[in-house]
């Protein structure tokens, strides 16, 4: 799980925020923080389903399930093993 962590937070901190630099924890606020928007949202998901090969519903972008890199790795991780 570790790589998927290290790899949304790559793609997070240089694509989305454009700070290569920026770490992102795993427990960190992503929308309720306000540091991601529903743009970004959609970024992100299509990403992660090119990424890992897996499929994220349109309902499924919300802060449930995209709040913090360890939600959406738990997600990516489990429709991996399907």
């Amino acid at each position: 799980m570790k790589y998927i962590l290290d790899d949304l937070s790559k793609f997070i901190a240089e694509k989305i925020l454009q700070s290569p630099t920026r770490k992102i924890a795993q427990d960190e606020a992503l929308i309720s923080s306000g540091l991601l928007d529903s743009f970004h949202l959609i970024d992100l998901a299509i990403y992660i389903e090119e990424r890992f090969g897996v499929k994220i519903e349109d309902t499924e972008l919300n802060r449930q399930t995209f709040d913090n890199l360890e939600q959406l790795a738990k997600l990516i991780q489990d429709r991996m093993r399907r």
